[in-house]
């Protein structure tokens, strides 16, 4: 059930690696200025996408007990749910741009910062569309759907960046703004056919009718709200500590932020693999859960951490043994390619807190019990991460190092607590 969750995730992977090559290869300054944007609205996805995931849970406990009507009814209180967080999300975003020379970044910069930062926002409505078209079919075990729209719209996207980047034909370059707006129209499209899909399919018939014939239940709003705000902080605060830690490498230079892009990129190998399997996790531990199978239950759990751990072992010596030959792809400039060598280490480092704090977060989602996580998460990316950025940084003037080696302090205390708080879950469950 993992692995269509997984090869959904390489088009992300392979999406990442696209923009930042062709925009590498375009300009430094226009990596340094994807860079902060993306690293931005990074934090605003993840909101989102943690915000979707509270109906998984939900959703997988209704399926195994063939309640295929009151699906296609959550999934409609949940739409409504998710519109509400995203236009909120959207309007503080409007905020932050009104200030956003005032955020210490290169002056030279701001030109191209500032309309790829206002498309990516508009495009924030069809990623929140997107999220919960996924988790809907991810929750009844149709996981191979999302899998195929992303693998179609990234190679939409790659083939649009392809043309409006360096103006292909009879299309204009535009550059980083082109960028942009391929994101856009790749993420609009992945809507349009899931939406096809889901009007249309034979096979979602049951869940359509649901969704057609049940009002919205506004306690059914609340419910699901109150499952997703702190999955949503959890993911939010893990990811602030990487978008804080990208401002602060904007102090240092844009060498730095385009160097930290590369790395982040590439250290998304790991994390999307980990992703993957953390997501099938949730789901298998919420079904054993809806027919109160507590021994599978663990099962689910231990066995999806035992193949996080291949996991880490593999992408750990991919980063190893190929990192000069995958630097080398997004960019030319000497300067950034030192920089990024420099980062190897840390960023091999934090692999195994990486999937340790995602696959208990996970299995910690798949029973519900979700009210602790964004307490985890406030100790450990806010209060440890951000502050361990700051000092290792600057204080101990390690720099962009330092701040790289700051995010295995942060994600080795959240894998530890989460893993704490799934036994506390499970034992709490035994009769």
């Amino acid at each position: 059930m993992g692995t269509p969750i997984i090869i959904g995730q390489l088009g992300i992977i392979i999406l990442g690696f696209a923009d930042t090559l062709m925009v590498g290869r375009y300009s430094t300054d226009a990596l340094a200025a994807a860079s902060f944007v993306n690293n931005i609205f990074t934090l605003i996805t993840i909101l989102l996408m943690g915000f979707s995931y509270g109906i998984t849970p939900l959703i997988s406990s209704l399926f195994s007990r063939k309640e295929y009507n009151r699906v296609g009814a959550e999934l409609k209180n949940a739409l409504l749910a998710n519109s509400i967080y995203c236009t909120l999300l959207v309007i503080a975003m409007l905020i932050f741009y009104a200030f956003i020379d005032k955020m210490g970044q290169p002056e030279h910069l701001l030109p191209l910062i500032k309309p790829y930062y206002l498309i990516i926002l508009f495009s924030m409505f069809f990623v929140m569309l997107f999220n919960i078209m996924r988790q809907f079919t991810d929750g009844i075990m149709r996981t191979p759907i999302a899998m195929w729209i992303l693998i179609t719209g990234n190679f939409i996207n790659i083939i649009f960046n392809y043309f409006l980047i360096y103006g292909v034909g009879f299309f204009p370059e535009i550059g980083l703004v082109g960028a942009g707006v391929s994101t856009l129209f790749s993420r609009i499209l992945m809507v349009v056919i899931y939406a096809w899909l889901f009007w249309n399919s034979k096979s979602l018939r049951p869940y359509r009718n649901g969704f057609l014939e049940n009002k919205i239940n506004h306690n059914g709003v609340k419910s699901i709200t109150k499952l997703s705000f702190p999955v949503s902080l959890q993911m939010g605060m893990e990811t602030a500590t990487f978008t804080v830690s990208a401002i602060m490498i904007g102090w240092i230079g844009a060498v730095e932020m385009a160097s930290y892009q590369v790395m982040v990129t590439i250290g998304t190998l790991g994390y999307m693999f980990y992703y993957g399997f953390g997501a099938a996790i949730a789901i298998r531990i919420a079904s054993y859960l809806g027919i109160n199978d507590i021994v599978n239950l663990k099962r689910a759990a231990s066995s999806g951490y035992k193949v996080l751990l291949g996991l880490v072992v593999m992408a750990s010596a991919i980063i190893f043994f190929f990192s000069e030959p995958l630097i080398s792809i997004f960019t030319n400039d000497e300067a950034v390619r030192i920089t990024c060598g420099t980062l190897i280490i840390p960023l091999i480092l934090y692999q195994l807190g990486d999937a340790t704090q995602v696959g208990y977060a996970n299995a910690l989602r798949g029973t519900s019990k979700v009210m602790s996580m964004m307490w985890i998460a406030l100790i450990s990316f806010v209060l440890v991460g951000i502050p361990s950025a700051y000092t290792l940084g600057f204080v101990v003037d390690m720099g962009v190092v330092g701040i790289f080696l700051s995010f295995s302090v942060a994600l080795f205390t959240a894998g530890l607590l989460f893993y704490i708080q799934f036994r506390k879950a499970v034992k709490a469950l035994e009769p």
